[in-house]
């Protein structure tokens, strides 16, 4: 089985992502945006975009899935923002198309509570890069500009099932992912601090 976690930047997708792995024995996160970041570092800076309107990421992204849906035997967890439905199909849907069960959802949340995770992760991301200049910094701001964008096009029936998240915990949102997919998690005994420290 494959989760496809979407949702906006900022929206708790990789965070989610990895409470399920961490409570679900067997499972495996595979990150469609790590190849996207290799295709875009192989271009000079001026010419680098969006990594999905490569035709090569998103092939790239459905042969490596489905290798791994095809040889390992636990839950595979891919949180990744998709909001082109031609992208999608081509994706998501691709993986459908080959036989692979792909239960998706897209964790949506008010526009200010994502500008408030996006400001919150800020420091996080610099801690992560202490060496690497302000490349967090513009992360964040191309996320903020891409935000009224995603939420739009996240709303719509084909990016079902939504998961509202403004109100909930990241070990909640990921019960809900666990019960809508039929999976069973084991316990969560983190307290809130070490769920944010995580």
């Amino acid at each position: 089985m494959l989760l496809w976690i979407n949702g906006p930047f900022g929206g708790g997708k990789t965070q989610t992502a990895h409470e399920i792995r961490r409570r679900l024995p067997g499972s495996v996160v595979c990150d469609p945006e790590h190849a996207g970041f290799g295709l875009n570092r192989m271009l000079p800076p001026g010419l680098r975009g969006d990594f999905q309107d490569f035709a090569a990421w998103r092939r790239g992204v459905v042969e490596v899935l489905d290798l791994v849906l095809a040889r390992h035997d636990g839950v595979v967890i891919a949180p990744m923002t998709v909001t082109d439905s031609g992208y999608f199909a081509e994706t998501v849907g691709r993986l459908r198309e080959l036989g692979h069960d792909v239960r998706h959802f897209t964790l949506m949340a008010e526009r200010g509570t994502v500008l408030r995770r996006l400001r919150e992760r800020g420091p996080v991301h610099r801690l992560r890069r202490p060496l690497g200049g302000n490349s967090g910094a513009r992360q964040e701001s191309w996320a903020v500009q891409r935000l009224d964008h995603c939420l739009e096009r996240l709303a719509g029936p084909e990016f079902a099932e939504h998961l509202w998240t403004d109100r909930t915990t990241v070990p909640r949102t990921a019960d809900r992912i666990a019960v809508l997919a039929g999976l069973t998690l084991t316990p969560d005994h983190d307290g809130p601090l070490r769920t944010r420290l995580r």
